[in-house]
């Protein structure tokens, strides 16, 4: 599995992934452009590749100062519980530090606070959430 920071990708790819990993539809490229999504909103990305198939990926937004945060964190059925999503993580993390962020966070369902607070090493804390 290869893992790499910035790592190149197709929108194609990622919508598949995103349908797998959240069990929607799969949008097509027009509908919701990966690439062009990534290059307004990003500090970078995070691709894990099974030979030529996208396996994982994470987003990593920021505010353009100190703080970036995880979205869309996803890893194919056949990759998971390979520590795939804890080695995407850590690459997150590492690109993050290098750009000079100081704080990386994540928001989780309950069901994945082994995953995030153990596995991964964040710290619980206490955060808001307004459906708009």
């Amino acid at each position: 599995m290869e893992i790499r920071w910035r790592g190149p990708f197709t929108s194609s790819e990622a919508n598949q992934l995103h349908a797998e990993a959240f069990g929607t539809r799969v949008f097509s490229d027009d509908e919701w452009n990966w690439r062009d999504q990534v290059a307004a909103h990003s500090l970078g990305w995070v691709t894990a590749r099974d030979a030529d198939v996208l396996a994982g990926f994470v987003n990593v937004v920021w505010d353009g100062e100190v703080h970036a945060w995880l979205q869309d964190l996803m890893v194919a059925a056949a990759s998971r519980h390979a520590g795939v999503g804890r080695r995407l993580v850590e690459a997150a993390r590492d690109g993050a530090r290098a750009a000079g962020c100081e704080w990386l966070h994540v928001d989780f369902a309950d069901e994945l606070a082994p995953f995030y607070l153990d596995a991964c090493g964040f710290l619980p804390t206490r955060a808001g959430l307004m459906a708009l």
